[in-house]
């Protein structure tokens, strides 16, 4: 069961499940891995999840080779996106399952499903 969520906008998230996104670019490190679901921001739902494998635990250059797994068209967006959370066997869901988000829950939620 997973029992935490990333909150991803629409734009990133329809990389991720349509495009073979696998680096979701974010200011911080994490040291969160494993199955998690995938909220689009503002939706109040929880539209698929994916494997958490990781962060790369470096800034990662500004330069077109890395852009086919981040896919960020900008890349002066990665001045304040310094690190690649690595997901892997992301899944869109059917139906996706709406949620209670709680207040001030800007990263992850935790689920209580």
């Amino acid at each position: 069961m997973i029992d935490r969520a990333l909150v991803v906008k629409k734009v990133w998230l329809d990389k991720i499940f349509d495009n073979g996104k696998v680096w979701e670019m974010r200011s911080s490190r994490t040291n969160i891995t494993g199955r998690i679901g995938l909220i689009e921001s503002g939706s109040g739902l929880i539209v698929g999840e994916a494997t958490l494998k990781g962060c790369v635990d470096y800034e990662i250059p500004k330069t077109n080779y890395f852009r086919r797994f981040h896919q960020v068209d900008d890349l002066q967006l990665l001045d304040k996106w310094k690190y690649a959370w690595i997901l892997e066997d992301a899944k869109r869901y059917d139906k996706p399952i709406p949620y209670n988000h709680p207040k001030g829950a800007v990263i992850w939620v935790k689920l209580e499903l």
